[in-house]
């Protein structure tokens, strides 16, 4: 016999979440919704009597309208359409201190003749506050639907949800509850009746209320700009003619049928709620007159935005280099361990260097991962969107989207994950698209080696501007004014092209604040850090064996070391080890030149030489597709320096600046320098951000278009930097 299945609803910030993780505890696992990127969380949780059912979170929504494919999970999941089947009963968790607002999704779930328990959450808010919800009036009022007060965040009330839950699944038949709402006047009520046989059967199961609160659902969410799958053409045909009629008519259907229910929640609240809870927004209204206020909200919304970048651009610092350092130590130790050969380089610099690859980027979603929860629960989420919202909406985009923006200077990765806190696909998708232009903190070793190969430090002739100005500093603060300035012009571009869609405003609520609740916390981050480990690190460390294999095929060999003899001196034996370090690192030199990735960098050559660069930078853009910094050690074996080689190396630098064209020209001449920073400030040079994207939008069109798109627009500026300024005699 099959589990029952109990999906459990509510609206946004009303404990839902806290509620899915207080019944499931560790059972928990996380994928996705089939056919779109919304996730899918489920559980198991054991019922009075040993029964043991599946719980599914469905998202947060403040109504079961939809006008897009993510939206529509809702509907789709609770009533049982097609791909999904109908839970067999719904826990609708209410905001008691947001009662009326609340109970009209409740209202919704209770027309599609669902099984309903409603969790009454915030039990312990209210008692702080002294306002009794009487739950047994409220269960009356609603047909006698279960009502039962809990508080997620205090596990208060759970035994007694869950036995009023297994009291649903046993009684079997006709769900209880209220009859539809009436909805008021002929007009509505007409087009209900038109719009009802459009529905299909399997929807509606032949049953008139259900069927008519399916018509109302296609009346609220179905228009010409919709992004709904699955509609039969019909449907939306007579719908599409029932809203034209309407139109003309000086109706407004949206306000009839969403008025209609909140009448009957006006009339019925003074059955179960004495006094409406105005003392709970009285802290809050406190608070908000300071955090969205538009000159202090604002100045404490950038403090709070300063903090949550310190911590992913130098507090995750200790953490990555202490992976760093164990998957180095875990590399030397095989390198002693095993007879040197392809097996022993497969798994030091291949496999080990893969999950160190995957693992390094941990310490930066976690932290983050740990503000937005922080940021959500607390209620103080709602009031960041709120300030930046009109800063974002001149690029296309809503305030929820500076969050992942910011996160783009640390890094790509958890940015891209950070895009889960959207409710538009649209948004989410140009959000991914730019975040990876904000300069990351992988490129800042590569604009360290350029800068300080090829520009004057401030106590050389020509290193200050106006005699005070670092003039390296002021290089490194243009390169993150330009890519900041480019990645906004990207989502205004794009916003208005690939991602053109209908303006629609930013509706959110303001919450009471609220203390975090740890366990949630804790939880979200362990499901996003596993989250991007098994899906995302997948790929990831299959390109990264790639890209080993592509960079050190084929082999070649190394001759025998030469002998030192048995009496030498401590200088000669120095001597020797020194010589045959410069022979080992020439072997490596000679070897990546003519490895394949060596045999591609001269064969791209012709397309980067516009650009000023030579096969050996193109070796090197090869290298940094594994990981933009890998720029400069693959520099360092391509120029004999060895591999260990970063941007403070002083015997890479003096290579740099005494390479030569065949006609004795330098090679890298300080625009040559700007032109390869602006090259790596605008190409995809990530394949972990290439594959986080695969696995967020859940195709393989969106990542290539990323990197198409962005290498495009790399090599078009990088090639006017360097002709414009070869153009001006700056080379």
């Amino acid at each position: 016999m099959s589990r029952a299945v109990v999906a459990i609803a509510g609206n946004p910030n009303c404990g839902k979440t806290t509620l899915f993780n207080a019944l499931t505890g560790a059972n928990a696992k996380v994928g996705n919704y089939p056919g779109v990127t919304v996730e899918r969380r489920e559980g198991n949780v054991r019922l009075p009597g040993g029964r043991e059912v599946l719980v599914l979170d469905i998202p947060g929504t403040y109504s079961l309208s939809a006008r897009s494919a993510e939206e529509q999970i809702a509907i789709t999941a609770i009533a049982g359409l097609a791909p999904h089947t109908e839970p067999d009963a719904v826990i609708v968790v209410v905001d008691g201190t947001q009662l009326a607002r609340n109970l009209y999704l409740a209202l919704q779930v209770l027309e599609l003749k669902a099984h309903v328990v409603i969790a009454l959450n915030m039990n312990d808010v209210l008692r702080k506050n002294d306002v009794t919800v009487d739950a047994a009036a409220l269960s009356a009022a609603l047909g006698g639907v279960p009502v039962v007060p809990i508080s997620a965040s205090h596990l208060e009330g759970l035994d007694e949800l869950r036995a009023a839950v297994g009291r649903q699944l046993d009684a079997g038949g006709a769900p209880v509850g209220l009859p539809l709402p009436t909805f008021a006047g002929e007009p509505l009520a007409a087009d209900l009746a038109a719009v009802g046989p459009a529905i299909p059967a399997p929807w509606s199961r032949d049953e008139p209320d259900r069927n008519r609160a399916l018509a109302a659902w296609a009346l609220l969410s179905i228009d010409e700009q919709d992004e709904l799958w699955d509609v039969p053409a019909a449907l939306r045909a007579v719908v599409l003619e029932r809203q034209r009629l309407a139109h003309e008519a000086g109706r407004d259907l949206d306000l009839e049928l969403v008025g209609s229910r909140y009448r009957w929640i006006d009339a019925h609240m003074p059955d179960f709620l004495a006094d409406v809870p105005s003392s709970l927004r009285r802290v809050t209204d406190r608070i908000d007159r300071v955090l969205i206020h538009p000159v202090f909200g604002f100045a404490i919304f950038l403090l709070l935005m300063t903090l949550l970048f310190q911590s992913l651009f130098t507090w995750s610092a200790p953490l990555i280099d202490g992976i760093n350092a164990a998957f180095g130590v875990l590399g030397d130790g095989l390198r002693h361990a095993l007879p040197a050969g392809l097996f022993r380089d497969f798994l030091t610099d291949g496999l080990v260097a893969g999950l160190g690859a995957v693992l390094v980027f941990l310490p930066q979603i976690l932290l983050l991962f740990l503000f937005i929860s922080i940021m959500e629960d607390s209620g103080y989420m709602a009031r960041a969107a709120f300030l930046m919202d009109r800063i974002m909406k001149a690029i296309g985009l809503t305030g929820r989207a500076f969050v992942p923006m910011l996160s783009g200077f640390a890094c790509a990765i958890p940015a891209i994950m950070a895009t889960r806190t959207m409710e538009r696909r649209r948004d989410r998708m140009l959000t991914m698209m730019v975040v990876p232009i904000m300069t990351c903190s992988a490129r800042l070793p590569v604009y360290t080696l350029i800068i300080s190969a090829l520009y004057p430090s401030p106590s050389e002739p020509g290193g200050r501007v106006l005699g005070v100005l670092s003039l390296q500093a002021l290089l490194m603060v243009a390169m993150y004014l330009f890519s900041t300035v480019l990645a906004l012009a990207a989502a205004a571009v794009l916003g208005r092209t690939v991602f053109r869609g209908k303006s629609v405003p930013l509706l959110l609520e303001l919450p009471p604040y609220r203390m975090p609740a740890p366990r949630s916390v804790l939880r979200m981050m362990w499901e996003r850090g596993k989250l991007f480990v098994t899906e995302a690190g997948g790929v990831i460390l299959v390109c990264t064996i790639l890209l080993w294999v592509l960079l050190s095929f084929p082999r070649g060999t190394l001759g025998p070391t030469p002998v030192v003899a048995a009496d030498a001196t401590p200088a000669a034996i120095a001597a020797a080890d020194d010589n045959e370090q410069a022979r080992v690192a020439a072997f490596e030199s000679e070897r990546l030149a003519d490895s394949w990735g060596g045999r591609l960098g001269r064969f791209i050559e012709p397309t980067i030489a516009p650009l000023g660069f030579d096969w050996k930078i193109g070796v090197g853009l090869i290298g940094a597709f594994a990981a933009r910094e890998v720029f400069v050690s693959t520099m360092g074996v391509v120029y004999g320096v060895g591999d260990s080689a970063d941007e403070s190396s002083m015997p890479l630098r003096q290579r740099l600046q005494s390479e030569r064209w065949p006609d004795g020209r330098p090679i890298y001449t300080p625009l040559v320098g700007l032109s390869l920073m602006v090259f790596f400030a605008l190409a995809a040079q990530c394949m972990s951000t290439l594959a986080v994207v695969r696995r967020e939008t859940r195709s393989y069109g969106w990542p290539a278009f990323l990197f198409l798109y962005m290498t495009a627009l790399a090599w078009i500026f990088s090639f006017a930097t360097f002709q414009i300024g070869s153009a001006l005699g700056w080379g």
